[in-house]
């Protein structure tokens, strides 16, 4: 599968997890809603990684792996509670491209932290998104 297809098919699940949880999210508490679905999501890891014995590679994780996983993780857990609460006081429509803004925020902090290359196309692109996202998010 390529990266591409890969990313695709985030954007597809990242979509109806969106939509799913603001029908989800409607009668119970916005960090109950995260909590559900974070529990979900680690069975559901763990049990991939354990049918595919992948378990086996724990030992070999380094250090500095486990230091960044782990605030790789809090950053998602972060994410997941304002993402949950803003779904629960606002429209799903307006909710998701201001969490899409993580995409611009991703392309500053790739330039800034891992040196990457941010070319004319790249910068245009991401004041598109983020022109995009403020006018989706401002509308009536």
């Amino acid at each position: 599968m390529s990266w591409y297809l890969a990313a695709f098919l985030s954007a597809l699940f990242a979509a109806l997890t969106s939509i799913l949880a603001k029908i989800g999210i409607k009668d119970i508490h916005s960090n109950l809603a995260t909590a559900i679905r974070t529990t979900v999501i680690l069975f559901f890891t763990w049990g991939i990684v354990l049918f595919q014995n992948g378990q086996t590679g724990l030992s070999n994780v380094s250090k500095n792996s486990w230091i960044f996983l782990i605030l790789s993780g809090v950053a998602t857990g972060l994410s997941w509670l304002f993402y949950f609460y803003a779904l629960k006081i606002g429209e799903a429509s307006k909710v998701a491209p201001i969490d899409k803004l993580s995409l611009v925020l991703t392309i500053i902090f790739a330039g800034l932290i891992l040196k990457e290359k941010i070319n004319f196309q790249i910068a245009f692109g991401s004041i598109l998104m983020t022109i995009g996202a403020i006018l989706i998010a401002l509308a009536k």
